[in-house]
């Protein structure tokens, strides 16, 4: 897969100058006059739903709530005022992150491989955060008045293309739509980015990390990527310098206040992140071996071990090797979690039925637990029971494709034949194709027939659907 370039904030920074930290953009700012708020936010989710349609996503729920709980986590302290959030986690082992107007944050996989503590991953999303607070992208198109909604569109379709694929003619109608500013691109890109980095660096210490994360990353990357004909992309849209590092390594270190460097449930999602982009769990397997006899305290690659056997088929040592950590941390819901698919993969059902239960106790709502009861009930034969638990989830994340195709699935099996069609549609919507979305629902309303509330829900479900493909057609065209 061909990783985001260039990123989408790149692109509109590029076209920016620097505000002062404090200068929060209100609406009735030059910026707000050129793009709304409420126009950023729609164009956001317009850009996402064709980048979901195009690009690979991971569909991980442990590595997906864990970066959703840290941005939100981030976001609360932070001075983005607008906090409707949605997330994309590409599946890319390449390092990225970007965010887009309206509040897109997207992270490739690669990011957990690269950051090597927790810190360090949150202050890659502190300076996202700060991209998104600051309304960079708007102030953008502030600095070129010239530039309006039909002009931001050109630069994001170039972008969708570019991370589709498309290569050349992706940069090339990028370059197309800015040819007029390339001059001061750079200058007014560094600003920004520098911007981001001070703002995000007050937000990592207000939200308990240690700031001296950012200059470390930045650091070891410079290092690790110096002589690099190519480095990653991450480097590309967000330029290491020595003059860089200097400033986040100064201001991190007058404002470091003891927060959080690492955790233990970071580096257990780093084990699965190492585990989803390994060529084999064979070489997992031994790696995570290796780490073990050179640190047997090391929990993260004990857990990482147990996955890759339990991928492997050696289900009784992956179970004797997690339960060494259940004993030491018994409610953990990632070692849990585990075992419940290990119990599954082994036909004990109910062993893992009963395991499921005690934490969905413990932890009601919780995304990577509620998924797993869906999947635990379809292999019981209950798909009516696993079609009631993605209702329930649905109730939080009812803007995500992934949910919606395995509510399609269980509704099939079900035997909810409208509800199934109903499911697709929102899929479908989700990932940008609004043409298999409204045929979808013309297949459920064949269905009702007599039932005229529900038909007349679905027409408006329809009509809906028909504004949103009109102004996402009107906003990339």
């Amino acid at each position: 897969m061909n990783v985001l370039r260039p990123t989408l904030l790149t692109l509109a920074l590029c076209l920016s100058q620097a505000v002062p930290a404090s200068d929060l953009p209100a609406l009735g700012d030059a910026s707000s006059a050129i793009v709304s708020p409420e126009q950023e936010h729609q164009l956001g989710r317009a850009w996402l739903s064709v980048l979901r349609g195009q690009v690979s996503q991971l569909s991980d729920p442990l590595l997906k709530d864990f970066l959703e709980t840290s941005v939100y986590r981030l976001a609360e302290t932070s001075q983005l005022q607008d906090r409707r959030l949605e997330f994309v986690l590409l599946n890319s082992s390449q390092l990225n992150a970007f965010a887009a107007p309206g509040g897109i944050i997207g992270v490739n996989g690669g990011l957990f491989l690269h950051a090597q503590t927790e810190a360090e991953f949150a202050s890659v999303l502190a300076h996202e955060l700060a991209h998104l607070s600051q309304r960079h992208f708007a102030r953008g198109l502030e600095a070129q008045q010239r530039m309006q909604l039909p002009m931001m569109a050109a630069l994001l379709a170039g972008v969708i293309a570019a991370a589709a694929g498309a290569g050349d003619a992706g940069i090339a109608a990028i370059a197309s739509t800015q040819a007029a500013a390339i001059q001061s691109q750079r200058s007014f890109s560094r600003q920004n980015e520098q911007e981001a980095d001070r703002i995000g660096l007050v937000n990592m210490r207000n939200a308990g990390y240690d700031p001296r994360g950012m200059p470390n990353m930045f650091e070891r990357l410079m290092r690790q990527y110096r002589y690099d004909a190519k480095p990653p992309e991450f480097l590309l849209t967000h330029p290491v310098s020595e003059s860089r590092i200097a400033d986040t390594r100064n201001r991190a270190e007058q404002s470091a206040n003891g927060g959080k460097q690492d955790s233990l449930a970071y580096q257990l999602m780093r084990a699965r992140a190492q585990l989803q982009f390994e060529s084999t769990a064979g070489l997992s397997t031994k790696r995570f071996r290796a780490q073990l006899e050179e640190n047997p305290q090391m929990d993260a690659a004990r857990y990482g071990l147990a996955l890759s056997l339990s991928r492997t088929g050696q289900l009784e040592e992956a179970r004797q090797t997690l339960q060494s950590l259940l004993n030491k941390a018994p409610d953990d819901i990632a070692y849990n979690l585990a075992l419940i698919e290990i119990d599954a993969t082994a036909n004990r059902l109910d062993a893992a039925q009963q395991r499921l239960t005690r934490l969905l106790a413990l932890y009601p709502n919780n995304y990577p637990l509620l998924q797993e009861q869906s999947e635990l009930f379809l292999k019981q034969g209950q798909p009516r029971q696993a079609e009631a638990v993605l209702d329930q989830l649905l109730k939080t994340r009812h803007k995500d494709p992934d949910v919606w195709y395995q509510v399609s699935e269980v509704r099939g099996l079900a035997g909810n034949i409208v509800g199934l069609h109903q499911a697709r549609a929102e899929f479908f919507a989700l990932v940008g194709d609004y043409d298999q979305a409204l045929e979808q629902l013309d297949y459920a309303k064949r269905r009702v027939s007599n039932n005229f509330p529900l038909t007349a829900r679905i027409d408006a479900r329809q009509s809906d659907l028909r504004n949103e493909q009109r102004l996402l057609k009107e906003m990339l065209r």
